[in-house]
């Protein structure tokens, strides 16, 4: 098996995670997850530059700032060295329907570091093939979730949610089905951040949302969006659920209190993951696995229990630490790359064929 390091931040801007996998034609096994949180001056850039509020120089000198900050924590104390490196980077733009996405962190520092090649720039091979660039995870979701006779989806609950539907109750391989669902911790974070004017990022195990009461009005109203009808296969950013979403919930209900916008926004994600299910999945899921940094918190989970009709569970419970599964996924896309296979599931990114995924910087 192939030693290979996964690197991914995601689109809610608080850390980097590692995962040193192992990785074969079939297994992706986890070896160490390790985990480096932006400083905070790093993270405000990291922030003005998603929101378009940096300019091309500063884009810039923060595209290699980002590649040293990964590089600087790419070792761990008592791991072996990797063989390859999958670097997702930080997204700072993602609009599939104008077929653009960007992710910064220069991958140079990354294999001058550790003396290895770095894969990089995953999602652009497949939106040049007229994907959505997204989801990329699903080929690691199937190799390691998927159960014969079960139908299983697996939910990511990062910045923005996404699902793998892992449907096998028939058939020599499972039916798949990949999209993005909408927000998650993003627009949680962000009212948190703002309540706190800064002093809290995020509503640790929802004790805010505790302390809330849901504004049933202003759920219906957030419920209405286009994006949960769109039909798969779609995927979503910080540009639609991000600054500018919350600054108009703020303007046109002034009125709702701190901890009610927090409920709000924490059932809104809950109820937003089950409406897109409904709508767009063939069947109920047997078991929906929750993954990512929202399985940490209590009170988003028991929302999306009370919402979903099946058995919810966290990939904690099956050895997989919630922060480690979308690295991993980026440790197996390298891993391909290197191999020359195709990266991408076209039926569930909208691309017209495989293709594959990355581009190489050399040590």
């Amino acid at each position: 098996m192939t030693r290979v390091l996964g690197i991914m931040s995601g689109t809610s801007i608080d850390a980097v995670d590692y995962a040193l996998c192992e990785v074969d034609g079939r297994r992706v096994v986890l070896r160490r997850h390790w985990q480096a949180a932006f400083p905070a001056a790093l993270r405000r850039r990291l922030h003005d530059a998603a929101a378009n509020r940096s300019t091309t120089y500063e884009l810039g000198q923060l595209h290699h700032d980002l590649g040293r900050f990964y590089a600087k924590h790419a070792s761990a104390a008592g791991t072996p060295k990797a063989e390859i490196v999958g670097l997702h980077g930080q997204t700072v733009f993602h609009e599939a329907t104008r077929g653009a996405t960007l992710q910064i962190g220069e991958p140079s520092w990354l294999a001058r570091k550790l003396g290895v090649p770095v894969i990089s720039n995953f999602r652009a091979a497949d939106l040049a093939a007229g994907g959505q660039g997204a989801p990329l995870a699903t080929m690691f979701h199937e190799r390691v979730f998927a159960s014969r006779g079960k139908h299983i989806c697996v939910n990511n609950l990062g910045g923005i949610s996404n699902v793998t539907s892992l449907d096998w109750r028939g058939g020599s391989s499972p039916r798949i089905t990949a999209f993005d669902t909408g927000p998650a911790n993003m627009l949680i974070d962000l009212a948190v951040s703002r309540a706190t004017k800064g002093r809290r990022r995020f509503d640790r195990n929802g004790a805010m949302a505790r302390r809330g009461t849901l504004d049933e009005r202003l759920l219906m109203r957030l419920l209405k969006h286009k994006f949960f009808k769109e039909k798969p296969p779609k995927s979503t950013g910080r540009e639609a659920f991000g600054e500018a979403f919350l600054a108009r919930i703020t303007k046109h209900a002034p009125r709702v209190s701190d901890s009610d916008l927090v409920t709000t926004l924490t059932e809104f994600t809950a109820r937003s993951i089950a409406l897109n299910y409904f709508l767009h999945l063939r069947s109920t899921p047997d078991c929906v696995i929750l993954c990512g940094g929202g399985a940490a918190n209590s009170a988003l989970v028991a929302a999306i229990r009370a919402n979903l009709p099946t058995e919810v569970i966290t990939c904690d419970s099956l050895g997989w630490p919630a922060q480690a599964i979308e690295p991993a996924a980026f440790a197996l896309l390298a891993w391909l790359r290197v191999e020359g296979k195709p990266g991408n599931i076209p039926e569930t990114t909208g691309a017209s064929r495989a293709v594959l995924l990355g581009q190489i910087a050399s040590p």
